[in-house]
């Protein structure tokens, strides 16, 4: 049953296996193992992250694309969520069009950017993308009167997901193994489980033939041409697919944060972590998502409290304080990169897998 709930792909090595069931276990029980608003938190950003370096790793790590739109994409489904519950209500049919709509823009636009950029080459069509990227990101800023401009949109999302709303007083007293049971907690669960169906369609979708003709491509265009294969419809199917699925992240990210706005979803910052998160867990391999998206987020939330203990520790010694100081954060995840790129040159999934 799992094999085919994995589609077939499997961890393929027994320690990649028990750090991906430990990722799951936690994000899972994520509320119960480490209550706080600040750790939830921290597990939905990882669950909406992995699919959206899942989506990216489609592009790139299967079919060869370079692409710097993928936050147009994503901020396109988080825009579309927050514009149909401002217009439509709070309600969850509200959340579902806009989620709809959302996906089928965006397909949509990758569909005409692919069929008129995909036929030049790699570093071309990646120009192309920033371009078109950038434009969106200053028409979104400068259409205030629907887009809220640079200050974004805030809306209401339902009842029940909100933290007034309470369930399980007659069975558990509203609360259990001391978290409360509330619409929060509703929220992240809807935000894992929409997660992990999406991992998995994912998964699905590069073990299926079409996944096949994909890596065929990224390995050699002209010879999966000259066998028969339409190398610019591969292209562009993957590219409209992994627009839709970011676009649905973009709305779970929506919907967890009740805002949307230019810095949360279309910054050029959130497209280059997602290219470091796909680097460090391994391109061409849907679990680098997984591992990326888990260690990046964790060292974007936690780094900077690691430092501020070790340079305490280390107060009364020369250049240490200062060298650990937490607004020095930024270097030491840059360090980080480093070692992972030196140590693991092909993803820590690639090289789990390589040893096994």
């Amino acid at each position: 049953m799992i094999r085919s709930l994995l589609s077939g792909d499997m961890p393929r090595s027994k320690f990649l296996g028990a750090i991906l069931l430990v990722i799951l276990i936690c994000l899972a029980f994520a509320p119960f193992l480490f209550p706080g608003v600040r750790t939830v938190d921290t597990a939905a950003r990882i669950c909406i992250f992995v699919v959206l370096v899942a989506s990216y790793d489609l592009l790139l790590g299967y079919g060869g694309i370079v692409s710097f739109a993928h936050t147009m994409f994503f901020g396109i489904g988080a825009y579309g969520v927050a514009l149909s519950s401002t217009h439509l209500g709070r309600g969850f049919d509200s959340l579902i069009i806009g989620a709809g709509i959302g996906a089928i823009l965006a397909a949509a636009l990758a569909l005409v950017i692919g069929l008129f950029s995909l036929r030049v080459r790699a570093i071309f069509f990646a120009m192309i993308t920033l371009a078109v990227a950038s434009a969106v990101a200053v028409l979104v800023s400068q259409i205030s009167s629907v887009t809220g401009g640079e200050d974004g949109l805030t809306f209401k999302i339902p009842r029940e997901l909100g933290p007034a709303f309470k369930f399980g007083q007659d069975l558990f007293g509203g609360e259990l193994l001391g978290v409360k049971l509330n619409g929060k907690l509703l929220t992240y669960y809807l935000i894992f489980g929409g997660s992990l169906i999406l991992f998995l369609t994912l998964l699905r979708i590069v073990n299926s033939p079409f996944g096949r003709v994909l890596q065929a491509i990224r390995e050699n265009d002209f010879r999966a041409e000259a066998i028969g294969y339409r190398v610019v419809i591969y292209r562009v199917t993957a590219t409209c697919l992994s627009a839709a699925v970011a676009a649905l992240a973009g709305s779970l990210y929506a919907i967890w944060l009740r805002y949307v706005g230019p810095d949360t979803t279309l910054s050029m910052e959130i497209m280059i972590d997602i290219l470091l998160m796909v680097v460090i867990g391994g391109m061409g391999t849907i679990y680098g998502a997984v591992i990326g998206a888990t260690l990046f987020v964790l060292a974007q939330n936690y780094l900077q409290n690691l430092m501020s203990g070790l340079s305490s520790m280390t107060e009364g010694l020369p250049i240490l304080p200062e060298l650990f100081s937490p607004d020095r954060w930024l270097l030491w995840l840059g360090v980080l990169f480093i070692l992972s790129v030196y140590f693991f040159p092909t993803g820590v999934v690639g090289r789990l897998r390589g040893q096994r």
